[in-house]
């Protein structure tokens, strides 16, 4: 049963975690930002929030991170659990300013947290602005990923767990085009962390998708080539030397998919990992149209990928539907896929994927494969909405449940929307 746990509340997805359990005390995390439209209105609007869920009694308490900070849904932190017990916040604006921020919270709390501290990018940005916070340990130090110099991925490092923060270096780098550079989503263990990312924005670039990996200190491709034998180096390569796993202009079934976009990225044990994509199914409804002249694009498709022993095998999942936003044609419901169990994955979509029929809003189905990807079954998780059921999260940390969270209600912009934070969680 699915239940409210935050009246107001947002994110974007190219950060992580936005949700984690502390498996000792049975408590869940979820970080989101309030927007104008939702309970508390303008006072309450851009506060940098998080949900603390005591998940065996359902009790759940909110605590405001940085009070109107920003309304915008790139601003929520991502979240890590230390080796001492504390947890630690990071976040940005979206580009407005310089800034990456933390916080820390006390021992096995996090109701209660330290003073926000700061790290200054301008002296490598020029003041042109950060965005994102993706935390991820790597041979015993800790990663902060974020968008920055040139609008290029980038990373900040401690070697403190986040108590402080250096500049770290560029992941890659390309000349401009529009609006940035290159959309990644990381996966991680202690020795690796795999990646996959863009050329730019969807909207500017008919976008391929890449995949590479970082270990020993190198940035390699799939199989094991390294590009870069110094990794976060001055002289940062350019993301198409990485592994294409989806190419812009590629057919499916005989159709033609354009201007991928990344969705998420999980691993398992023995070193499989599996990634979710998006693309444009590029047939405009009037030839002597174009997706930039059509707001929103009308058709996309997710699609699911899976690295087994070095190789890609790639499967289209499911159609996506239009655009969710006018002015953002690339926006959609999203897709998460569950980090303790690679064949299971949580689908936002306004498709039914089992019978093809139009939904009135973006319901959540779960997705099961037995092959790979190859072929799926469908269960639905919610049915007849009133509103759009947006961004699925299921939350790492305790592998012995599924905290499945999404937002549910009116987005019309990643500024402004009237959503709550919905939590679905169950034992394995």
């Amino acid at each position: 049963m699915a239940r409210v746990i935050n009246d107001n509340g947002a994110w974007c997805w190219f950060q992580d975690e936005r949700a984690l359990v502390d498996p000792d005390s049975g408590v869940l995390v979820v970080g989101s930002i309030a927007a104008p439209e939702g309970p508390g209105g303008d006072a309450r609007a851009g506060n940098v929030e998080l949900t603390v869920v005591e998940l065996r009694t359902g009790t759940a308490d909110v605590v405001v991170l940085h009070e109107r900070f920003e309304a915008d849904d790139h601003d929520v932190p991502a979240l890590w659990r230390r080796t001492d017990g504390r947890w630690l916040a990071v976040y940005t604006k979206h580009k407005t300013d310089d800034l990456t921020r933390w916080r820390v919270s006390e021992p096995g709390d996090p109701r209660t947290w330290g003073p926000e501290r700061t790290f200054d990018w301008s002296e490598f940005t020029g003041g042109r602005g950060v965005t994102y916070s993706n935390l991820h340990e790597l041979d015993g130090r800790l990663y902060c990923f974020a968008r920055a110099v040139n609008d290029d991925p980038c990373a900040l490092v401690s070697d403190d767990e986040g108590d402080t923060w250096t500049y770290a270096g560029k992941l890659f780098t390309r000349p401009k085009v529009g609006y940035v550079n290159g959309y990644t989503r990381y996966v991680s263990t202690p020795t690796r962390i795999d990646l996959i990312t863009t050329d730019h924005h969807p909207r500017d670039y008919n976008n391929s998708i890449y995949h590479g990996y970082l270990e020993n200190g190198a940035l390699h491709r799939t199989d094991g080539t390294t590009i870069a034998a110094k990794a976060l180096d001055a002289d940062a390569p350019s993301q198409v030397e990485l592994t294409t796993i989806l190419q812009a202009g590629s057919v499916w079934d005989g159709e033609p998919m354009t201007h991928c976009w990344t969705v998420d990225i999980r691993n398992a044990p023995d070193g499989t990992v599996a990634a979710v994509m998006l693309a444009r199914h590029d047939t405009p409804e009037n030839p002597e149209d174009t997706y930039e002249r059509q707001h929103p694009v009308p058709d996309h498709r997710f699609f699911y990928a899976r690295l087994t022993q070095g190789a890609w095998q790639v499967h289209q999942l499911a159609k996506a539907g239009p655009g969710l936003l006018p002015h953002e044609n690339d926006y959609t419901g999203l897709v998460a896929i569950d980090p303790y169990d690679l064949d299971s994955l949580y689908v936002s979509t306004p498709i039914d994927p089992r019978d093809s029929t139009e939904l009135n809003h973006h319901e959540i189905f779960h997705a099961r494969t037995a092959d790979a990807g190859e072929t799926w079954t469908w269960t639905p998780i919610t049915e007849n909405s009133q509103a759009d059921n947006l961004r699925p999260i299921v939350a790492p940390g305790d592998p012995g449940r599924i905290p499945l969270l999404w937002f549910r209600g009116e987005m019309t912009a990643s500024q402004h929307y009237n959503c709550e934070v919905v939590l679905h969680d169950q034992l394995r």
